[in-house]
């Protein structure tokens, strides 16, 4: 059943009205008539509708909510990436692979070794494009909820962020002794019904030294 997100100003009682690109797809791509079923999830509650539609126009298309709360199919562990800003093409599929494996937000990082560069308004522009495969992504996955993409930031403000998860686990190429098993076991170990990762993964060129240190101190 084809999927669909809006916000809860969308909603009113049982009804729900969906606007923009979605319109067009559902009357032009899908050829969909009144009737016929579709399912809409509700990204401000994290809900899930099936319900059929009663109206199409040229700028709306107007659905009937006929069962609620389908099921949540979004995972209990919060995963946030914190990923060093690679390539373009090569983001687009981390968002992409990020968001059928259930990972939450994905905050792009400013990172020493990166060889993208961004002005403001480049960035904003990235941003929004993310933002629209990541839509994209969850629709055809199955996901209650849309990845988020977060502002770019620098490792800074990374290190001042860490302390609000459970654990944070950094993909670093040279770490000798630990590894990522000896980690997923130490999550078992909490014992808790609902966990917050962040994942830390450099760029192409991996970590600067400096980086890693800033890290180190931050978790001590």
């Amino acid at each position: 059943m084809p999927k669909f997100f809006v916000k809860q100003q969308q909603i009113n009682d049982d009804k729900i009205v969906i606007t923009g690109q979605d319109v067009n797809h559902i009357k032009n791509v899908l050829r969909f008539k009144e009737n016929e079923e579709i399912e809409v999830c509700n990204v401000d509650k994290l809900e899930a509708y099936k319900c059929k539609i009663t109206n199409i126009n040229a700028e709306e298309v107007f659905v009937k909510i006929v069962e609620k709360n389908m099921g949540n199919k979004e995972a209990n562990i919060d995963i946030t990436i914190f990923q060093g800003l690679p390539k373009f093409e090569k983001m687009e599929l981390i968002i992409e692979k990020s968001t059928e494996l259930g990972v939450k937000e994905i905050i792009p990082v400013k990172m020493g070794r990166c060889i993208v560069k961004l002005d403001e308004k480049t960035k904003n522009k990235k941003i929004e494009r993310w933002q629209k495969i990541a839509e994209t992504a969850a629709k055809q996955s199955g996901r209650d909820a849309i990845l988020k993409i977060n502002n770019i930031i620098d490792i800074k403000s990374v290190c001042n962020l860490v302390s609000k998860y459970d654990i944070v686990l950094v993909a670093y190429e040279n770490e000798k002794t630990n590894s990522l098993k000896q980690e997923l076991e130490s999550l078992q170990k909490l014992n808790k019904t609902k966990l917050k990762i962040g994942v830390i993964i450099g760029p192409e060129g991996g970590f600067e030294e400096s980086e890693i240190e800033e890290l180190k101190q931050v978790r001590m």
